[in-house]
């Protein structure tokens, strides 16, 4: 369930991956990758299909992520965030932001068994603020 506690400690994080960037950059993920960028976060695309995107390097799985990674946003549909959550789990990022669109109530039933900081329904653009400041308020 999407809490203000949760919406605050993903909003923390400083180092993101964006599952569902695309080479295409009027597609969300890519729209979601760029926001971050240009608030000045740390922001990494996952692709199994793209080696790069926007000039920067793609990752084809979450496994394949940089140590660091502290929030997973989501913007795929929602079996492939069923997935996602799991294999979040697995690489030990324990924040998910799922975007509007991407939402499953499986996916969030999983983040809270496995005590994961979980926001649905909510999108990151309009939350976020820009890097070292702090949550924007509703």
């Amino acid at each position: 369930m999407t809490t203000p506690r949760a919406i605050d400690e993903i909003l923390s994080s400083r180092v993101f991956a964006v599952v569902g960037a695309s080479r295409r950059t009027d597609k969300y993920g890519s729209i979601v990758l760029a926001d971050l960028w240009g608030k000045g976060y740390t922001a990494y695309p996952v692709n199994p299909h793209a080696s790069e995107i926007m000039g920067r390097p793609a990752f084809p799985t979450i496994a394949s992520l940089p140590p660091g990674v502290e929030t997973l946003v989501l913007v795929v549909p929602p079996a492939q965030s069923e997935r996602a959550v799991r294999d979040a789990a697995a690489a030990g990022i324990r924040r998910i932001w799922m975007q509007p669109g991407a939402e499953s109530a499986s996916a969030v039933e999983f983040c809270e068994e496995h005590g994961m900081a979980c926001v649905s329904g909510v999108c990151l653009m309009m939350r976020a603020p820009e890097a070292g400041r702090g949550p924007k308020e509703a």
